[in-house]
Parts: structure tokens; sequence; C-alpha cells
């Protein structure tokens, strides 16, 4: 009798046409997918796929197999699940991508509490500014902003990405605060330049009323990263419009004023991104309830909205 590894190996790699990229969906090496399929082959006593160095397709053989087993393995990995939910507590690796600033800030102090609930469950938490493939690269869950809603994944918002003028005290002290947005264009603006686009990064704010206008600033110090950028403007050295997660500590303290407080620019927002499963693994449902309720708990959701003007 087959195991699920042989038979998921099979599968996942006859979806994604690769052993590596089936091996980043399950957490396994090329190595360990190939072996799996190999002995999977061995067992049936057919070829399952054709290899080359560069591609990987089913055979004749490998298509009828794949078509046997229709969605019958989906529904074994869902019983097991159930099994698991229902007689055993959550464990095993919790592969997880964060965005850096707000996965350090705002989720990585939920780790003590989560782990002393859920001892059996070790974290795998990736923290990086790009756009994965959640389910082709084998993550449990993603928190962050931007994602393509890809067939197969849940986004759920846990809070808004708004973007505030800031300054120091000290920048603002000997200066006339602009009445809007379009003022903004008489101070010294530190802006972020995209490594991916080439270009510095402008915002249309908004206030509660729902009237709009265009950020124009002097472009006087140019970097590439938002830390940077507040740091900047820590040492006095300008304005800068920053996500509210990223300076929201400072300006509790503060350390950082905001400079139009009833205007906001609306990037969106942070979400708990998952995949859709009819039942989903112990360790992930376990964290999206924790993170979910911890947000509840301590208002993060409402302190970091720019619109309510902090």
């Amino acid at each position: 009798m087959e195991t699920l590894a042989n038979l998921e190996s099979f599968v996942r790699s006859a979806e994604t046409g690769s052993f590596s990229a089936a091996g980043r969906r399950l957490a396994l090496t090329p190595a360990a997918v190939s072996r799996n399929v190999a002995m999977l082959e061995r067992n049936l006593g057919v070829r399952l796929f054709q290899r080359s160095t560069r591609k990987l397709t089913l055979t004749e053989a490998g298509e009828r197999f794949l078509a046997s087993i229709g969605g019958n393995l989906d529904a074994l990995q869902a019983a097991i699940a159930a099994m698991s939910n229902d007689h055993g507590e959550p464990a095993g690796v919790l592969k997880v991508s964060l965005a850096p600033s707000f996965g350090v800030a705002y989720v990585m102090p939920l780790l003590p509490d989560f782990l002393q609930r859920y001892p059996a469950i070790r974290p795998e938490w990736h923290f990086e500014n790009r756009a994965i493939d959640l389910i082709a690269e084998g993550f449990d869950a993603a928190i962050g902003g931007g994602f393509e809603l890809a067939p197969g994944l849940v986004s759920r918002p846990l809070a808004p990405a708004h973007i505030v003028a800031v300054a120091s005290p000290a920048y603002l002290r000997e200066r006339t605060l602009p009445a809007d947005p379009a003022m903004l264009n008489v101070m010294d603006g530190i802006v972020m330049r995209s490594g991916r686009t080439g270009r510095t990064r402008h915002w249309t704010m908004r206030d509660a009323a729902g009237n709009e206008v265009a950020t124009t600033m002097r472009e006087r110090i140019v970097v590439s990263d938002p830390a940077a950028m507040r740091e900047a403007a820590l040492l006095g050295l300008g304005v800068a419009l920053l996500a509210v997660p990223d300076v929201l500590p400072w300006i509790e303290r503060g350390e950082l004023v905001r400079v139009l407080p009833r205007w906001y620019a609306d990037a969106g927002a942070i979400s708990l991104y998952y995949p859709t499963r009819t039942l989903m693994p112990g360790k992930t449902r376990a964290f999206i309830d924790h993170v979910v309720e911890a947000f509840r708990r301590d208002g993060l959701a409402q302190r970091l909205a720019g619109s309510l003007g902090l």
C-alpha cells in the first residue's frame, strides 16, 4: 500500500511540473520528492514521469493514474487533519511569511504566549519583502499587504495600511504647520525610491470628509527603506510619509509628530493570508485564531488607523 507521502509527492509534482516546486510546497527537498515518486513507480511497476534536465512531464500511465486519484488525495488529507484536530494538540512546522518591520514589531511579541499554549508547534518564520507564492512555496500563512489573491487563498484583514506625514518636534519648532497636503511642498521631503520601479513614491491624501489632495514634496533626502526614512525624520531632517505601523511607537512617545493629523493616504490593508481548505491543519487554525484574537484584544486595528488623527 502506498504511503500518503509518496502519493502526495506524485500529485504535487504533476501539478507543478517540478520536483523542486513540489518540494517547496511540501516542505521537502527535491531529492526527497524524487525518492518518493521513484518508490511509487517501483511499487506500481510503471514509469509515471518522463524526466529531463529542464522538464518533468507525465507519461500516459502517469496521466491515467493522476486521473484515477482525482480528489481522493485531498479527501484523505482532510480526514487525517480532522483526526489530528480531534485527538491531538496542534503540532508541526508552522511556515509563515511576514513583512519584516510589521512582523518584528507586532507579530513577534505574540510568539511567547503562542508557544506556551502550543508547545508542539515549531515556528519557521520568514521576514522578507517579496511577493511569495503562498501555496507553491509551502507556506501555511502570510501577513502583509499587497498580496495577489490567487485561487485557493483566503484574505482576512487585520488592520488598515494608512500612510501619515511625520516629522520631529525639533524640525517643526520654527516652521508653520501646513493646513493641507498641498502645502507639504514647502517642507524638506524624506522620500523612498522603489528598487523595483526606480521611482520615488508620492501619495494622494484624504480627510474624514472625503477630500483628496495630491502631495508633492521637495526631495531633500532619498532612501530605499522605510526604517531609514523614519530615522531621518527622527534626526530632524524633514517630513516623511510612512505607514502608521512603522511610526506608531515614536508618535505615542512624542518623538515624532503627525504633521497633518486629519489627513492620511490609504494603501489598502494589512491582512492575514492562508490557503483555503475544507479542514485546516490544527497548527494553522491555532495561529490564525491567536493572531486575530490578539489584534482584537489590543485594539491594533484602531491604533493603526491613520484616519483617527493620532
